[in-house]
């Protein structure tokens, strides 16, 4: 097949990948059919994504819902002819958790209907519960005791109400190509990270700048929650309730929170746990600081699996030469539980389901085998991925790769909601620099052109490239990602753009097929030094809170 010379491709001959002669270069057939194949009627991505959330959404890694979507998955892949579609467990993670039944409302002083859901983790009520609303701020162990014998029985607002404001800007937005030519270029290497955090968009633009309030302290420390879900159960609390406001302080009747208790068995279960969307929690606070009893009625239902491991799901379209390694793509299978988990993230499954049903139909000839790989666990510590890394390629802590860490030549992760794609961070990997600006070049038209030295973390790829693998996370439009969907309530399948994920699915696709067709691996940096912790490593609070500020 005859092949065609794009923009810089001269320049990438040193890499093997794009040689300087133009019969080398990027093949525009191939990027036309896969445009051909991805838009339109004969895309595939909002039907997988309906599924995965108005079917089997939400996915809670250890609930029979991740279980169903993942055995639907397989099948779905099977039946487009990848090979060795399965689960691979890994573990143990720990107790499931799901919710079968929640209403919620004030009896008193009037009635009303309370926005809100129970938080993972925290236990159902028994039936349903009426009690009185009581303002007990706790951010500390220093707390316990000012409210100790005072708890009994009542329903609990465990942090200060935060008043709304007027959001004048918009909640959606696409990257401006000033945004963009700025995060094209490199940060001042003399500035520093000490924090070690990740590079990236912030996302929270349009949100009002005020001090938080209902959704409780920002405490980055599992013994404090650990110390406080024991009192608040050893007192009698017969709910627990949290402003669901989110970090770019958005409100509207979104919940945005995870959860209140750990999968951990070890760990001391919380009261019944429930966010409120804060309009109504500020209601209940305003009528509680004019001294008007409250009284509120809860009915949740939640049940717990018992301890298992859980599971990451792979699948492949073998290559042609045994011998000259894999491609890996993917994202993060398992949600958090307000809506149905779509823009976080059954988005970036579709995608990369898409990219390998894609390839797969045109019966392209690629060099590489194609691993598509969809996580579980990402939202409570990229457990699932950290443990397929240590399986299969190596421990950071003592950085001794396996033999098949050397066969990846690079693994695509999407995870930053439905906006398209708008380039890809090189993860301070600049040797790949050309190769993805000449292989961006014919999605330029779609607005995928940005490479950018820059790093960005808090998702699944920090796991590859903590030993040593090329691993890259797309640019995305931010859209509503952390103003409205973010771990919220409002993470439905009416938040996906159809068009943008179905240009999302075409780059991946697009790019996938480079690196499996390349004539050489692509360039790696130095092998990481052995560490304990790695960029993107973080517990639940903290991961929680970082995720909306960088490009997650």
């Amino acid at each position: 097949m005859r092949k065609f010379l794009v923009g810089v491709a001269a320049v990438c001959g040193v890499f093997g990948c794009l040689q300087l002669a133009a019969e080398e270069s990027v093949d525009l057939r191939v990027v036309n059919s896969i445009r051909d194949e991805a838009f339109g009627s004969k895309s595939k991505v909002m039907d997988t994504a309906f599924y995965l959330t108005d079917v089997y959404g939400p996915r809670l890694t250890g609930s029979p819902n991740i279980k169903a979507a993942g055995q639907w998955a397989i099948k779905r892949m099977t039946d487009w002819g990848l090979a060795n579609a399965k689960m691979e467990p890994w573990g143990p993670f720990g107790r499931g958790w799901y919710c079968t039944r929640f209403s919620a409302s004030m009896t008193e002083p009037g009635f009303s209907p309370l926005i809100g859901f129970a938080r993972p983790w925290s236990p159902g009520t028994g039936g349903p519960v009426r009690g009185q609303a009581i303002m007990a701020v706790i951010s500390s162990p220093q707390d316990f005791e000012k409210f100790k014998g005072k708890l009994r029985g009542k329903i609990v607002l465990i942090a200060n109400p935060t008043p709304s404001e007027m959001l004048t800007a918009p909640l959606a937005h696409r990257l401006t190509d000033a945004e963009l030519q700025s995060e094209a270029t490199a940060p001042d290497p003399t500035s520093g990270n000490p924090a070690g955090l990740p590079v990236g968009f912030l996302f929270d633009r349009p949100a009002p700048q005020r001090e938080r309030g209902g959704q409780g302290p920002r405490v980055n420390n599992r013994e404090f929650r650990k110390q406080l879900n024991k009192f608040l159960k050893d007192e009698g609390v017969l709910v627990v309730l949290s402003s669901g406001l989110g970090t770019t302080m958005t409100d509207g009747g979104d919940v945005f929170a995870t959860a209140a208790g750990s999968q951990d068995p070890t760990q001391e279960l919380p009261p019944p746990s429930v966010a409120l969307a804060s309009e109504h929690y500020n209601r209940i606070a305003r009528l509680l600081d004019h001294n008007i009893p409250v009284t509120l009625e809860f009915d949740i239902d939640a049940k717990f699996t018992e301890p298992a491991d859980s599971f990451n799901i792979t699948a492949e379209i073998p290559g042609t030469d045994p011998n000259a390694g894999v491609v890996m793509l993917g994202g993060h299978f398992d949600s958090w539980t307000g809506g149905t988990g779509a823009t976080d993230n059954a988005a970036g499954a579709a995608v990369a389901m898409e990219a390998v049903r894609i390839l797969n139909s045109l019966g392209l000839k690629m060099r590489r085998t194609v691993r598509i790989a969809l996580w579980s666990g990402e939202e409570e510590g990229l457990l699932g991925s950290r443990a397929y890394v240590k399986q299969h390629f190596g421990d950071p802590a003592d950085m001794q790769p396996k033999p098949e860490q050397a066969k990846v030549s690079a693994y695509y992760n999407l995870d930053n909601g439905s906006g398209r794609i708008r380039g890809i961070y090189l993860q301070d990997n600049n040797m790949v620099r050309p190769i993805f600006t000449a292989w961006l070049e014919p999605f330029k038209d779609l607005d995928a052109s940005t490479v950018t030295i820059r790093r960005t973390g808090s998702t699944d790829h920090v796991a590859f490239d903590a030993v040593g693998i090329p691993a890259f996370q797309f640019i995305q439009d931010p859209l509503e990602y952390s103003t409205r969907s973010h771990h919220s309530n409002m993470d439905l399948y009416d938040r996906l753009q159809a068009g943008d994920l179905e240009q999302a699915s075409a780059v991946m696709a697009w790019m996938v097929y480079n690196t499996a067709v390349c004539p050489d691996m692509l360039p790696r940096k130095p092998l990481p030094k052995p560490s304990t912790r790695h960029e993107g490593e973080t517990n639940e609070t903290e991961k929680a809170a970082a995720k909306p500020t960088s490009a997650k």
